[in-house]
């Protein structure tokens, strides 16, 4: 098993898969963010009412999306490859998927909370709502002020399950990158 699975999240337009992609280059192994590959596949299905809002409250069936999503995830997380390495970095974690259930008040039952239980991170990196960098584009519909309200769900669901955040500072890709290979247990 890995020694340390560490996770890289915060909302949208954060800078977190530009980090995953620099780390990816300096040689770690790391994951990309899943939910682009499943909303990707929603819309080549047809199993998309128009998606011009987050996915999982667009998709025809948003339980059955964020099972997917959440059943992708543990995939990752269990990955024989990422079990080989000393450190594997995740573009989201587990609990994202509850963050953004309940930031759109979506129910979901013990299959949820068992998933982020089960599966524990060794660290959390928390990248805020940066206003000069944020974009929209094809997948990313969010406005900045859903993506603050994103942070702070994020936030407080990683906390829930007694995670301690660190919180990115702003700078360039490389520098972003030093904070977190410098925090890293």
């Amino acid at each position: 098993m890995a020694k340390h699975k560490i996770v890289i999240t915060g909302g949208p337009s954060t800078g977190k898969t530009s980090i995953i992609k620099n780390l990816e280059e300096e040689g770690f192994f790391c994951f990309p963010e899943f939910i682009r590959s499943i909303t990707q596949e929603a819309k080549d299905n047809n199993d998309a009412i128009e998606i011009v809002s987050n996915p999982i409250v667009s998709v025809s069936d948003p339980y059955d999306f964020n099972m997917q999503l959440l059943n992708g995830r543990i995939d990752q997380y269990n990955d024989p490859i990422a079990n080989d390495k000393n450190i594997a970095f995740y573009d989201r974690g587990i609990p994202d998927v509850l963050a953004y259930m309940d930031l759109f008040n979506q129910t979901y039952n013990e299959t949820f909370i068992e998933a982020c239980t089960k599966h524990s991170y060794n660290q959390v990196f928390l990248l805020p709502p940066w206003k000069e960098i944020y974009t929209s584009d094809e997948q990313r519909y969010e406005s900045f002020e859903e993506a603050q309200q994103i942070h702070h769900h994020l936030f407080e669901t990683y906390s829930k399950f007694g995670y301690n955040c660190i919180e990115v500072p702003f700078g360039n890709v490389k520098e972003r990158s030093t904070f977190i290979l410098q925090h890293v247990i």
